[in-house]
């Protein structure tokens, strides 16, 4: 690291979990996430701003005045600007040293597939269930550690798949072959500040499997409840049988 990383860094670099390891760690990792809303808005500036050096955004939706309630990547200037380009612009403009490549299309299984060989870790911030599937399946068979959240009105929820733990439980352990449709904003309304708490959850248990630190939500799922401010974290066994990671690990 140069003399203005490491005054950037510092107050990172002072935790002995972290330290100079950890933070070169970060510098030299690429995260793909995939959603740039009220989820990935708080992953992308936080992650930037932690010293994450290569950030893969893909989101394929342009800014709409709807979305500024909630999407603090995204400003009443760019509007019907691509969210990725809007985005871009508040990364670099927070940490300029951060590495950003676009991608303004959806990405179906091939192209998600062909991304993965580039990167050390997913980050879901997608709000359907279809995508969801489709990312967490592909994350599986690449081995690449997966950070889904999702959240509307006063609920949120974090899970991690980490292929390093053998009995870690993927998305599709949680939810099975689910046909429905997950619950949206758009229908059903959302706080502004729930999905950047689970946002900012998403990019610190980014963090932790990234720079090595902790334990992360692998085995789990964190579920929030805004309206009452009560947290549970629930065990996720591995499901044997499960499309995407049953079997033998």
């Amino acid at each position: 690291m140069n003399d203005a990383e490491l005054l950037r860094y510092n107050r990172q670099l002072m935790l002995p979990e972290i330290d100079i390891d950890g933070q070169e760690k970060l510098l030299n990792s690429t995260v793909l996430i995939i959603g740039m809303g009220g989820l990935g808005s708080p992953v992308a500036l936080y992650l930037a701003a932690a010293g994450v050096g290569h950030l893969i955004l893909a989101d394929d939706d342009h800014v709409d005045l709807s979305n500024l309630q909630r999407q603090i990547a995204h400003t009443t200037d760019r509007i019907g600007q691509l969210k990725v380009d809007s985005a871009e612009a508040s990364i670099l403009s927070l940490n300029p040293g951060t590495r950003v490549t676009k991608i303004s299309q959806r990405l179906d299984e091939h192209a998600l597939a062909q991304w993965l060989s580039d990167v050390d870790l997913v980050v879901d911030a997608t709000d359907n269930f279809a995508t969801r599937f489709v990312i967490n399946d592909t994350c599986v068979k690449k081995r690449t550690p997966l950070v889904s959240g999702a959240a509307v009105q006063l609920q949120g929820q974090v899970m991690v798949y980490d292929p390093s733990q053998p009995t870690s439980a993927c998305y599709r352990c949680l939810y099975q072959n689910s046909s429905g449709e997950a619950p949206s904003c758009a229908e059903n309304g959302v706080a502004a500040p729930v999905v950047g708490i689970i946002g900012t959850i998403q990019a610190l248990e980014a963090m932790k499997l990234l720079a090595g630190f902790g334990t992360s939500l692998a085995g789990y799922l964190l579920v929030f409840d805004a309206k009452q401010m009560e947290w549970r974290k629930l065990r996720l066994p591995k499901n044997p049988d499960c499309s995407a990671c049953g079997g033998p690990s």
